[in-house]
């Protein structure tokens, strides 16, 4: 039988996240955990908020109520609620916080799940009842009874993932009656009778449990090269990397014509495939006329994670004549980090002449080139 066919669907998300998350070996809980730009818990509501989702209710705890409350008013259709000392207890307040139609519960601690594993589940909860995000188990599985060892057929096996998604009134039957223990929402549901629907996920949609998910998820490396070139003007001031230069000329552009930061965003743009900044900034547009680079390079970076790369190093050179950059160098350094997000220590700068040739070498114009690596987090995404 279809469902929610008559009228719009009204479709919400309970994204949990009151686990104190022990094992992370994080001080903090490990969604606050900042992945590139973005935090673990900001990167789930970006690709949340890319699909049918209406509304998010986000479970927190109350240590945590502050610090997610902060995230969280950035996002006009996010709402907070703290849990209870259990997982169970926390999807449960979760699920009463907003009525609707179709509901996905999802672990805050699951950042890589991408729009298309959403909306699978999403199809699959309207037309049978519940879709759950699942992948066929790679790993032989034994059973151990009393010592004794037996293998499980692995090709009936299957690892389940979040979200899992259900219509809205069956699964708030099923945790209003479910007693026990229960290790996901699919064993609740199916508890009270029910059949859940598995829906293919992926094997990149991890969650984040062990200090190695967070020092060496990533499983591929990109790399980019960019290259940029304005001519020295007057009535102009001279941007480079974000830090303005005490010089009688300027970079002549449609934006403030900051070279540097314009071949580092291009050398992003090409490692992740996507558009240069001709494209995604055009010259045409009355938006960019005189905007700031650094506000380019943010939203560039904002790209890059969203297709699902952070950035592993930067190294630039800037190529004039005149002025002198060695000085301010750590400063641009500075600069650019702060905007990359990431540390000093991964991006480098340095600067050279042409040797009076060309017309960089007469004083007319500077250049810059950039190349970096970012890393895939997982395949599948």
């Amino acid at each position: 039988m279809k469902y929610c066919t008559d009228t719009p669907c009204k479709i919400a998300a309970v994204i949990v996240c009151a686990g104190k998350g022990e094992r992370s070996g994080l001080s903090y809980n490990k969604v606050l955990h900042h992945i590139g730009q973005k935090t673990v818990l900001e990167r789930s509501l970006d690709t949340f908020n890319e699909t049918r989702v209406n509304h998010i209710t986000v479970v927190t705890s109350q240590e945590d109520l502050p610090a997610v409350l902060g995230i969280t008013s950035e996002y006009e259709n996010v709402s907070v609620v703290t849990g209870g000392d259990t997982r169970f207890k926390s999807v449960y307040e979760g699920l009463k916080a907003h009525p609707c139609d179709i509901v996905l519960i999802h672990d805050g601690a699951r950042p890589y799940v991408t729009k298309e594993i959403i909306e699978r589940t999403i199809d699959s909860a309207i037309e049978h009842g519940s879709g759950i995000a699942a992948m066929p188990a790679t790993d032989t599985v034994k059973r151990v009874e009393n010592g004794a060892v037996s293998s499980l057929p692995r090709e009936q096996l299957y690892n389940t993932q979040t979200p899992q998604t259900f219509r809205y009134s069956e699964i708030t039957d099923a945790y209003s009656r479910a007693k026990g223990t229960f290790t996901d929402d699919a064993e609740v549901y199916e508890s009270a009778g029910y059949s859940p629907r598995l829906v293919e996920g992926s094997y990149g949609n991890i969650k984040l449990t062990t200090p190695n998910d967070f020092t060496s998820p990533c499983k591929d490396c990109k790399i980019g090269v960019g290259y940029d070139v304005h001519r020295l003007t007057e009535g102009r001031k001279l941007i480079l990397g974000g830090v303005t230069i005490d010089y009688p000329l300027g970079l002549l552009g449609h934006s403030d014509a900051d070279v540097l930061t314009h071949a580092i965003m291009d050398a992003l743009l090409s490692a992740a495939d996507l558009p240069d900044i001709g494209v995604l900034f055009p010259d045409t547009d009355e938006k960019y006329l005189g905007i700031s680079s650094m506000t380019l390079l943010k939203q560039v970076m904002q790209e890059v994670a969203r297709k699902g790369y952070c950035l592993g190093n930067v190294s630039a050179v800037v190529i004039a004549q005149k002025p002198k950059l060695a000085p301010i160098i750590s400063d641009i350094r500075s600069s650019l980090a702060a905007a990359l997000g990431i540390k000093i220590n991964q991006v480098n700068v340095s600067a050279t002449t042409t040797e009076n040739l060309g017309v960089v070498g007469e004083g007319r114009a500077i250049a810059a080139t950039a190349s970096c690596i970012l890393t895939e987090i997982g395949h599948d995404q």
